[in-house]
């Protein structure tokens, strides 16, 4: 008998209570036609999804839903879910509404809360599903049985195996997921992240100086949690910022958190011990930088997130180096904003986090310092986000014409110079930028 059924993660979701967006269904027959008479019907856009496995995506724009129809894998729709990842995704239902179909015990899973993989096949079949069990392990606060456990782990190191993309994607959904932590954890465990993220697994057993309490790995999970607990709790303008798309399906915050599992990924191979024993990573933000583009390569992730990534890693320690120079004056806060630019203000939030997770020797007075001056730098950082960097009351070519010089390097630095006296309100308007010029340069010929 010909028929469609509703199937996967559309009806798992269902039978938790959970919203439904995303509805993937099975066609015994045509998945184009049948996507073409949905799409007529609600009026949205209808594409191929998949050439090598036929199936296409029909948009309701109106209910904000997805569906994505697949043809039949098999000669009845029990053979189609025998080829299914995991036992709660494999649970099939007529589209007109009938008896659930549950060959495999996917509802006893689901009320168990309980992950099994339906056998080594389903790993055999595409090197990126263990990843996926990481991913819905934080997603759903499901947990493996031992024999899945078993089998993830041995499957582990093929997931290098699937596509930049395919990976990215599953890390993302992880990454944001309710239950990130748990999520990353059972990744970690199950040797996951040492396969599509070996950078952060190398943190293990990184020791630090007696600063912090944790090592190096320990300390970057414990950042992540701040970092989201800070994320969450953000008002006003920084939760605008926070929540303005970025790339790469993330906003700034979710991109964020990214950063917080990069940040420190340079420290293993800057890791040296002092005669007098203390630890340094001198050099891991650069270091760091570095190896987060190379980690966006592998990932095909977009060069506007890499920028990003490159931008919190390279300068996640200044305001730290700052705490020592307080009080700031203007231009010590103009040369931060100028610095950290364009992360100053995610850059800023991070240094929180990281200031929070690192709770070692003097924790408390350095932490009150740290979130005193990010108190301060913040808003700061917020207007320079809303208004850009400040104006040069004078054009350049105005600049070389009063002082007679030609244009070049020398013209450049005057300018700079003037944009930092600009911010700290001391050249207001054209003449006081011109004669402060005047006087910066006599100064240097001297």
């Amino acid at each position: 008998m010909s028929g469609s059924w509703i199937v996967g993660g559309a009806l798992r979701d269902e039978l938790l209570g959970r919203e439904v967006t995303d509805i993937d269904i099975v066609v015994e027959g045509d998945p184009e036609r049948a996507a073409r008479e949905l799409a007529k019907e609600l009026r949205g856009p209808v594409f191929r999804l998949s050439e090598a496995f036929g199936a296409w995506r029909v948009v309701d724009r109106r209910e904000g839903r997805v569906y994505d129809y697949a043809p039949l894998q098999g000669e009845t729709i029990e053979e189609d879910l025998a080829k299914r990842d995991f036992s709660v995704n494999a649970m099939a239902r007529r589209s007109e509404g009938s008896e659930l179909i549950d060959p495999l015990g996917g509802r006893a899973d689901l009320e168990a809360r309980t992950l099994r993989v339906l056998g080594p096949a389903a790993y055999e079949n595409d090197p990126l599903r263990p990843l996926r069990l990481a991913r819905f392990a934080a997603e759903l606060g499901f947990m493996p049985d031992a024999e899945t456990e078993r089998l993830t782990s041995e499957a582990a190191p093929r997931v290098a195996e699937a596509s930049g993309e395919r990976v990215f994607a599953e890390l993302r959904r992880l990454v944001l997921a309710p239950g990130a932590v748990q999520g990353l954890d059972l990744a970690d465990r199950l040797g996951l992240l040492d396969s599509v993220l070996p950078e952060l697994a190398d943190l293990h057993e990184v020791e630090q100086s007696h600063y912090h309490h944790l090592d190096v790995y320990g300390h970057t999970i414990e950042v992540f949690e701040r970092l989201v607990e800070l994320e969450r709790d953000a008002t006003g303008e920084l939760r605008e910022v926070l929540d303005e798309p970025l790339a790469d399906e993330l906003t700034r915050g979710e991109a964020l958190r990214f950063a917080a599992l990069l940040h420190d990924i340079g420290k293993p191979a800057t890791h040296q011990v002092r005669e007098d024993g203390r630890v340094t990573f001198m050099g891991h933000d650069r270091l760091g930088e570095q190896m987060v583009r190379t980690i966006c390569r592998r990932l095909r992730t977009s060069e506007r997130l890499c920028r990003f990534l490159e931008g919190v890693t390279r300068h996640h320690l200044v305001v730290g180096f700052l705490v020592h120079e307080r009080p700031l004056d203007r231009h010590a806060v103009y040369r931060y904003l100028e610095r950290t630019s364009p992360v100053e203000v995610e850059v800023t939030l991070l240094s929180v986090a990281d200031r929070l997770a690192t709770r070692g020797k003097n924790a408390e007075r350095a932490i009150d310092a740290h979130l005193d001056l990010a108190g301060e730098l913040m808003p700061a950082a917020l207007e320079w986000r809303r208004s850009g960097p400040p104006r040069v009351p004078v054009r350049g070519d105005e600049l070389a014409a009063a002082l007679g010089i030609d244009h070049g390097p020398e013209l450049g630095r005057l300018l700079d110079q003037l944009a930092e006296a600009a911010y700290a309100g001391e050249a207001t308007d054209r003449q006081q930028a011109i004669d402060l010029a005047r006087e910066l340069r006599n100064n240097s010929e001297r």
